[in-house]
């Protein structure tokens, strides 16, 4: 493993400060799959994040995904810019530098495929409101955002929801300074020494944005319509004789966990993505249930196999699948 340092307690209290919001986590798997891929799971012991897991995250021991969104709370102590795609670092800094227009610092992070910006909140901020800042800014800019306009690539924003139950999890996101477990490596940020305490002391004196500040960025502002939630529906009982569009008919599954057939995503091939033949989920019980994890549509999937959707329906099914970054 390249650049394993010792963190000491203090270290780990430091980080806990700026990015633990929630006490629940994710570990990225040590050994990958059969696809090569190493997924993230959340612990059935020690299910609650402790200052020693921080120690082993920054020890590289175990890698951890962070929740930023508190469901007891609707707040979240940062946001996470996530890019991975052609040019990504240059909407990251057209991001990073319009964002300072605003007073505001955000620390550039290398990752495995792109970059993840951080914007740090000076106590936690509704994620709601800080959603409708960053997707406004991004449209202002013309920075893609993944889903928006049927895109399949363009910026994550986390958190990814307003909001959640109180017994939901949303997205987790790896978490920053760790080490990739498929690439061996730590991802720092650009700015400061490559040692965890120059890092965290960089990360420390970044301006964070106040509960003030945001409300005057939002003041006027609406989440632009085409990333709303989409409202949900029951679906009527499944019946398996009445004709109708059957994603497995169009999609071979590679594996099957969680309760879900995972499969490639039609789209994503489309445009030359999931390499790995598993960013769909497909539920086992009902496969009118499916979703593309890197962010394809329905409308987008039942294209790429020929069977368009006539009539846009706004339906989001949810399906028990693993969150993960």
């Amino acid at each position: 493993m390249k650049g394993i340092g010792q963190a000491s307690a203090e270290l780990a209290e430091r980080y806990f400060a700026l990015f633990v919001n929630r006490l629940a986590y994710t570990l990225q798997s040590h050994t990958p799959g059969a696809n090569g891929k190493h997924y993230y799971y959340r612990p059935k012991q020690d299910r609650r994040l402790s200052l020693q897991t921080i120690c082993e995250h920054l020890n590289g021991q175990l890698t951890a995904g962070l929740y930023a969104l508190n469901p007891k709370t609707q707040r979240s102590k940062w946001v996470a810019i996530d890019a991975d795609y052609e040019n990504a670092l240059e909407d990251l800094l057209k991001l990073q530098w319009e964002l300072r227009q605003d007073g505001l610092e955000a620390g550039l992070e290398k990752s495995r495929r792109g970059a993840h910006l951080w914007i740090f909140a000076e106590k936690p901020l509704l994620a709601r409101h800080c959603r409708i800042y960053i997707y406004n800014l991004a449209r202002r800019l013309k920075v893609p955002v993944k889903g928006g306009s049927g895109l399949a690539e363009g910026i994550e924003v986390f958190p990814r929801q307003d909001q959640l139950g109180p017994d939901e999890f949303g997205n987790a996101i790896r978490g920053p300074l760790g080490i990739h477990r498929a690439t061996g490596r730590r991802y720092w940020f650009y700015g400061a020494d490559y040692r965890l305490d120059a890092q965290l002391d960089y990360l420390e004196r970044l301006r964070k944005i106040t509960e003030s500040e945001i409300g005057r960025f939002i003041n006027g502002l609406e989440m632009p319509e085409e990333f709303r939630p989409k409202p949900k529906v029951e679906l009527p009982p499944y019946d398996p004789t009445r004709p109708q569009f059957r994603i497995l008919d169009h999609v071979r599954p590679t594996s099957k966990r969680g309760g879900n057939y995972w499969a490639r995503c039609p789209s994503c091939a489309n445009h030359g993505r999931d390499r790995s033949g598993d960013n769909l989920a497909i539920s086992v019980s009902d496969s009118r249930k499916y979703k593309c994890w890197a962010g394809c549509t329905k409308e987008m999937i039942r294209a790429a196999v020929g069977h368009p959707i006539r009539v846009r329906r706004q339906v989001e099914y949810g399906i028990s699948a693993h969150d993960a970054q």
